[in-house]
């Protein structure tokens, strides 16, 4: 099986509600990655139910990037 994840997730600011895409690096699932909105890095953490960060005086959810895992067989 090969696991193939988005390089793109939805961050929201838990204030004002807007939501942005963001691209995403270093990806642990269920741990932590990193988001990048412009030039500005994101730390973002799993909570348990969902991923958390904050940055410049404001906090942003996410649920991650897509993961999906592709079966690989015999063709």
């Amino acid at each position: 099986m090969k696991t193939i994840v988005d390089n793109i997730a939805m961050l929201t600011n838990t204030r004002s509600e807007t939501s942005v895409e963001a691209e995403v690096d270093n990806f642990r699932e269920h741990k932590h990655f990193d988001a990048f909105i412009a030039t500005n890095k994101i730390p973002m953490k799993w909570n348990g139910k969902i991923y958390v960060g904050n940055a410049h005086g404001m906090e942003f959810t996410s649920n991650g990037p897509t993961v999906n895992v592709v079966k690989e067989g015999r063709r």
